[in-house]
């Protein structure tokens, strides 16, 4: 029997759809929408835009494009290890920061059991998930509060193994581990890291650690298709063959030129002219909580990207749009204000979902209460279809320019076309805002400012930097 992604009818009933209506001028009017010819007075960027994503996919730190295809041994040790992850632990901690920890949190929040660690093992038929990436010193404690370290397995990802807060987690753990289990320690930890360069390859291989490998042309926040997202997602039982092969439907969907043909090459130049407008906030808006954290994920995805002091020559142009997430409907309780009545400097994206994982009835009650009585006998499912309707329609009405990304259904062949399209989209922004899509130097001078504080080796002149900072008036703090 075939597995159900290699067959084309499902594959097409499975495609996210991208309706962008409200973008345009027939409905938001003149003033904030957009028309075909608008677009096309652009072509030139977007073409070359275009072009370059070509040009660079696959070299340097576009490698990530090629993560689809070129993966296959790779995916079989991680099934294959997974599978044993599965079998002797029964609990797995992710120890890593920025996409190291947001996409595993996302995928598991979008493809697993909602209150996967409340369930017993025998449904979740996985070990119970947690993703460690803050240093607070309250949360390590609730973590080993709530594990038995013997019975866990510990994946800490970081490329450079010089991430301060994922090493001084690892610390704290393989001390706890050996102090428990001696030379075994070893085995309750799997490191995903660069094979050729930077400190955790050289502890893994001095540790004998297991080991997982991030390819060198993938940074951090497009490695969710890469060992950093598929190790856990596949411990957890989700099917990362799936995953791969929705990215590479997508990615197959991207790749024409004719801008009105190529989701994320449209998303993109929506969101360029949308700037060019100085609409600086790209809202994400999912309704579902599965898909809660895909904002998240896309929130670091769009803002490190984006968010520039410098253009490719070397002018000052401050690019980039502060993304912002929302859940409906719960934010239609504390955001949506305002978005419908307050600046026009937002482009808000509505993940909606046709076909939900369950359907649940709303029971008859009430009689007395219209205002209560109304909701029997329908579903949550319409309910929170017309929730998302109406406050599609309400921002519509409001002129405020919104559209919206549907999904089918929530499963591991759509969050890796949705994956793959942000990714996609994110690439070809940059190229619009001729920056560089793939470093970021503002997070470093915090890096540098930390390791002086607690004072590393070559960061003399840093601290000395720090000790000369104006020193704060007591003036000021009451």
């Amino acid at each position: 029997m075939g597995v159900r992604y290699n067959n084309r009818k499902w594959k097409e009933s499975m495609r996210l759809r991208l309706d962008y209506n409200n973008m345009m001028t027939e409905f938001v009017g003149n003033k904030e929408g957009f028309t075909r010819k608008e677009i096309r007075a652009n072509m030139n960027v977007i073409d070359t835009a275009y072009n370059l994503v070509q040009l660079k996919r696959g070299r340097a730190m576009m490698g990530w494009t090629e993560l689809p295809y070129n993966q296959e041994e790779t995916v079989a040790d991680i099934i294959a290890t997974a599978k044993e992850v599965r079998k002797n632990c029964d609990y797995f901690v992710v120890l890593g920061i920025g996409g190291s920890a947001l996409g595993p949190m996302a995928v598991f929040q979008a493809l697993c059991h909602l209150h996967h660690n409340e369930i017993p093992k025998s449904k979740r038929r996985a070990p119970k998930f947690y993703v460690e990436d803050n240093v607070d010193p309250e949360r390590m404690q609730a973590l080993l509060d709530v594990i038995v370290p013997e019975r866990t397995v510990f994946n800490v990802i970081t490329k450079s193994g010089a991430t301060s807060e994922t090493m001084a987690q690892y610390l704290i753990i393989m001390k706890i581990l050996k102090e428990k289990l001696g030379a075994d320690a070893a085995a309750h930890v799997i490191a995903t890291t660069s094979e050729t360069k930077g400190n955790l390859i050289k502890i893994a291989q001095e540790e004998g650690l297991k080991t997982f490998y991030i390819p060198d042309g993938v940074g951090g926040r497009f490695s969710e298709l890469s060992p950093v997202g598929l190790f856990p997602a596949a411990v957890l039982g989700i099917d990362i063959k799936e995953m791969l092969a929705g990215a590479a439907y997508m990615d197959k969907i991207c790749a024409g030129e004719k801008v009105f043909k190529n989701p994320a090459l449209l998303l993109a130049t929506f969101q360029y002219l949308s700037m060019k407008r100085g609409k600086n906030i790209s809202v994400m808006m999912p309704y579902a909580d599965g898909l809660k954290l895909i904002a998240d994920w896309y929130c670091q995805l769009w803002a490190e990207s984006l968010g520039k002091a410098n253009d490719n020559a070397g002018n000052k142009v401050y690019s980039g749009q502060t993304p912002v997430k929302a859940l409906g409907v719960t934010d239609q309780h504390s955001q949506v204000q305002l978005y419908t009545e307050g600046p026009f400097d937002k482009v808000t994206t509505f993940l909606a979902v046709d076909d939900y994982r369950t359907v649940f009835e709303i029971s008859e009650g009430c009689e007395n209460i219209p205002d209560v009585s109304f909701l029997g006998g329908h579903t949550m499912n319409e309910l929170i279809q017309a929730e998302r309707s109406a406050t599609e329609y309400a921002l519509t009405v409001a002129r405020r320019i919104n559209h919206t990304i549907y999904l089918p259904q929530i499963n591991p062949f759509t969050i890796g076309q949705l994956l793959f399209l942000f990714e996609m989209q994110t690439a070809y922004a940059g190229e619009m805002l001729r920056i560089n899509t793939y470093d970021q130097p503002g997070v470093e001078g915090g890096k540098q400012a930390t390791f002086a504080l607690l004072g590393k080796k070559g960061y003399d002149e840093k601290r000395e930097e720090l000790k000369n900072a104006p020193q704060k008036k007591e003036d000021y703090i009451i």
